[in-house]
């Protein structure tokens, strides 16, 4: 049965692990544990997700948005779960996460006392596991179309039902931060804005102007909602609907210039089959915002595709700076916030690559 926990061992019969069965997906088995004594069972999950919560606490994050469980990262495979206040947003992305969904929202529910628990399992993984999508409540009450969350000084509206990944990218959450700080008296670009986190950052610490660029007005709408909600100056921005690649070719060709620039696209390459294809995007984008910039400008760049590694990047950007004529250096080297792990066994969890760049 998918799902199912399976032994797996060696051609000379010699145990290796504890595994879950997918017979639909190209990963037949994801690895429970590596200890013959272990049995994979209620109190493993208890355990295991206990101790993911204590990862937590132990690294003081006091947030009430964070990551909770991070999937083979807390040696969860397929099973994530993002906290937002009292409301849990879970997915299973895994035949054997699905196979334990029951005993883990059970655990959930003992173990952080959520008063719902809404489940996301929408991503396309769940296809190569033969697994259909998923997404509703399945703990509590039904949550609000929109959850008012506070994020250090800030507050922003989230909405776990329709948004990306679980509502927000919590993953970014030390980047906005940083960034939102190097953006004082500055006219700021950030494309690929979703509902505003980098920008909300950038105006409450002084940016002059922030252009936002969207192809979702859904997403714009909630941007400004955001900040308007902080109580900053709406008429410091500027909402732009539309395809980013097109809009920063219409700013070149109009001349315009800006002092920093936020590019944080969806991924282009969720495994390394996509790396050729994506990197001529991640290249065109990059080369287009570099032309952009100021003298002394600053370019936040991120890449969130699995299959483009930190070193590829890094060739891609030079690639990019050198094709536009541009002496550009690294100021910040810069990763997913703590909340997302990188296990040692696992180096496949370190997806989330960003550079400051600063051009001559």
């Amino acid at each position: 049965m998918p799902g199912e926990t399976i032994k797996i061992i060696d051609k000379s019969g010699t145990f290796l692990a504890w595994g879950s069965f997918s017979p639909e997906s190209q990963i037949r088995t994801r690895i429970w544990s590596w200890n013959p004594e272990e049995h994979i069972s209620r109190d493993f999950l208890h355990a295991r997700i206990k101790r993911s919560l204590h990862y937590r606490n132990q690294i003081g994050l006091d947030s009430q948005m964070k990551r909770l469980v991070y999937a083979e990262s807390d040696g969860l495979p397929g099973l994530i779960v993002d906290q937002y206040a009292d409301t849990l947003v879970v997915q299973f992305l895994s035949a054997g996460s699905e196979y334990w969904k029951n005993e883990i929202v059970e655990i959930l529910v003992e173990l952080t006392n959520a008063k719902t628990i809404y489940e996301r399992s929408d991503a396309q993984v769940r296809k190569l596991e033969g697994l259909p999508q998923q997404t509703g409540t399945i703990f509590g009450s039904d949550p609000d179309p929109l959850l008012k969350i506070r994020e250090q000084n800030l507050d922003f509206w989230v909405d776990i039902q329709q948004g990306h990944k679980s509502g927000f990218y919590l993953d970014q959450r030390d980047n906005r931060d940083l960034v939102g700080r190097m953006c004082r008296g500055k006219a700021v670009l950030d494309c690929f804005c979703y509902t505003g986190g980098f920008s909300v950052h950038a105006l409450n610490n002084g940016a002059d102007l922030t252009t936002l660029v969207d192809e979702s007005e859904r997403a714009l709408n909630l941007a400004e909602k955001n900040i308007t909600l902080n109580n900053l100056e709406t008429e410091k921005i500027e909402l732009l609907r539309g395809n980013v690649f097109q809009v920063l070719r219409k700013f070149r060709d109009q001349g315009r210039k800006f002092d920093a620039i936020i590019l944080d696209p969806p991924k282009f390459a969720p495994t390394a089959s996509f790396a050729d294809k994506a990197a001529r995007g991640y290249k065109d984008i990059n080369l287009l915002a570099l032309k952009l910039l100021n003298p002394g400008g600053m370019l936040a760049t991120f890449s969130c595709s699995g299959g483009i590694s930190r070193d590829l990047y890094l060739r891609i950007l030079s690639g990019a700076a050198r094709d536009a004529e541009i002496n550009a250096r690294i100021q910040v080297n810069m990763g997913q916030s703590a909340d997302h792990p990188v296990n040692l066994s696992f180096p496949e969890g370190d997806y989330l690559k960003g550079f400051v760049l600063r051009v001559a």
